[in-house]
């Protein structure tokens, strides 16, 4: 995504949240659309039965995170999408993609959170790192690093397991300061909020910008807390056996992730608990680990679509 077309994005996610877009809600994608055409208009003070909504809503806002709606919650993991792409480029791969969504699909029907506003997505990323993202809403993102880190279908999907446990934890969310919240909340519960104007809009823009910013550190920098990587991994170890995937694949990944990583890069070592201990904490769940049996189909599907990458 070219830089003046991101910012032009979170200009207009940020003068939506102003008119209730992030906050109330936006029904349609056509919205947006219509908004992007007159994204260079100044933006008209808001009505008082509007500003009494944004208030209502802020409020509510403001208690808890878990206060965003599906829908809210996918315009934002949307966002984040955008960046990811723009540091991680897009493996061009049907097969694989596809191979990895219909998987994907099936596990995240398993979770506790089988429906997202869109749908779960899957893509894979073009790069050696070995690195996975989940944003909320439901994308995830891996990479051919990672990937290749998986030997077999149950290793791959105990991949996808983990990332699907952040967006069902809504660790993403969690991210955002409480502090830009209850700044959004001040701006729209202010007495005069029936005459939000373009200064106002202006501090909504930035607080959203601000927002998208700590999840997208939280995700490509600094990484989750050992906390919640350990509530992934064990919702991972839950999914997997609902489906019927061995969740000793995780293990197995992990292992052959702990020979591949080096010290010092931008990837999952930076990121996340280091895989021995993460397998540590795992075995009071799963005990030592044990050999799985790989059927045949499930060899043969994961050797045509991904084992190549």
């Amino acid at each position: 995504m070219k830089e003046t077309t991101r910012r032009n994005f979170l200009f207009v996610a940020g003068n939506c949240a102003a008119a209730g877009f992030l906050l109330a809600g936006c029904k349609t994608m056509e919205a947006m659309n219509k908004m992007m055409d007159v994204v260079s208009v100044d933006v008209g003070p808001v009505s008082s039965s509007q500003a009494q909504s944004l208030i209502k809503v802020g409020q509510a806002v403001a208690k808890t995170f878990e206060s965003f709606t599906p829908e809210q919650e996918y315009y934002i993991g949307r966002t984040i999408g955008a960046m990811v792409l723009q540091k991680y480029p897009a493996f061009d791969s049907v097969l694989a993609n596809t191979y990895i969504n219909v998987m994907g699909q099936t596990l995240a029907a398993a979770s506790d959170r089988p429906d997202t506003f869109a749908g779960y997505r899957f893509q894979i990323q073009d790069s050696e790192e070995i690195n996975a993202f989940a944003a909320p809403g439901g994308f995830v993102f891996v990479t051919r690093g990672l990937i290749r880190c998986c030997k077999d279908e149950d290793s791959l999907a105990a991949v996808l397991a983990h990332e699907i446990g952040h967006i069902q934890g809504k660790h993403g969310l969690q991210a955002i300061k409480q502090s830009r919240i209850t700044h959004a909340v001040t701006t729209l519960g202010l007495e005069g909020a029936k005459q939000l104007g373009g200064k106002e809009i202006s501090a909504l823009t930035q607080t959203f910008e601000e927002s998208i910013s700590d999840i997208t550190n939280t995700l490509i920098v600094n990484g989750y807390s050992r906390i919640q990587e350990k509530e992934a991994d064990l919702a991972a170890v839950e999914i997997l056996n609902r489906v019927g995937y061995s969740p000793h694949g995780l293990i197995a990944m992990l292992n052959q992730m702990q020979t591949r990583l080096k010290p010092g890069t931008s990837d999952f070592a930076r990121t996340h608990p280091l895989p021995e201990d993460r397998i540590q904490a795992l075995e009071p769940v799963l005990g030592s680990f044990a050999p799985y049996q790989h059927p045949r189909p499930r060899l043969l599907r994961f050797n045509t679509a991904i084992s190549w990458i």
